[in-house]
């Protein structure tokens, strides 16, 4: 069986997590290969063809995965292939990513048979916030390996069994206001702040909406979404965001949450 691993990856969480998917399935007999589906251009050569199934990562962003990807999505055509999501997040909330993904994978024919959401440190952590900052570990990485063990099952299966509905969350318009909110939250979106660099053109290359440009070294923070890529994957660490650690203060207030208690939550998988 040949199973493809897409995935969104701006920290390098999500990578990690595809990594230790596609190692547990090839462990088990599956060929499989992955593919990083953030560069704009890389997304444009993307093809299910030659495929049996597909394992879809994301990170979750304001509760869904990425609007670029949940766009992208809907662009696909899944031609009653099986399929399987993941989720990796900060340990803030989680829900509705599962469902959403799933409505729109169901509407463009994709068979989904298993999900799950694992624990990592959160994309803001390089700004000030301070969640799961130990995450993932051996317990989440243990999780992981099950689940992409028993979805190759699902996967083998002639007529597999679904997931049953995922928890509905926050409604969408509320998570739409909620994205607008962070942004309008943001003082400094990503910046060269004038510091010189070696124009390597990685952020530039690497940025899922071409959002920024090597020359100019400033977001536009209309096409930017606060992922970040462009912030972990310069080499010259010259990219630099404003302090986001009051927003984790007024996160954490609003959700009745801590430190303590982000890091007491577990990764878990869905069949």
């Amino acid at each position: 069986m040949k199973v493809l691993i897409a995935y969104f990856s701006a920290s390098g969480n999500t990578a990690k997590m595809s990594e230790i998917i596609s190692q547990t399935m090839s462990d088990k007999g599956a060929e499989t290969e992955l593919f990083d589906v953030a560069p704009k251009k890389e997304r444009d050569k993307f093809s299910l063809e030659g495929y049996d199934a597909v394992v879809f990562g994301f990170p979750v962003y304001a509760n869904r995965a990425p609007r670029v990807m949940r766009e992208w999505l809907a662009e696909l055509d899944g031609k009653g292939k099986k399929c399987s999501t993941f989720f990796t997040y900060g340990g803030v909330e989680v829900h509705p990513a599962h469902r959403s993904t799933r409505e729109i994978l169901e509407s463009r024919q994709f068979k989904l048979v298993s999900s799950a959401e694992f624990l990592a440190r959160h994309t803001f952590n390089i700004a000030g916030w301070e969640a799961v900052e130990e995450r993932p570990d051996n317990s989440d990485i243990q999780v992981a390996r099950d689940y992409a063990a028993r979805t190759l099952e699902r996967f083998q299966e002639v007529d597999p069994p679904v997931p049953p509905e995922f928890p509905a969350g926050k409604d969408y318009e509320t998570l739409d206001q909620t994205e607008k909110g962070m942004k309008q939250a943001i003082q400094q979106f990503p910046s060269r702040q004038g510091e010189d660099c070696s124009m390597c053109m990685e952020c530039e290359e690497q940025c899922p909406t071409d959002a920024i440009t090597a020359e100019g070294g400033e977001a536009d923070t209309d096409k930017c979404i606060l992922c970040l890529r462009c912030v972990y994957v310069c080499p010259d660490q010259v990219l630099s965001i404003s302090d986001m650690a009051p927003l984790f203060q007024a996160v954490m207030q609003r959700n009745n949450e801590t430190k303590e208690s982000l890091s007491k939550k577990e990764s878990r998988s869905y069949f």
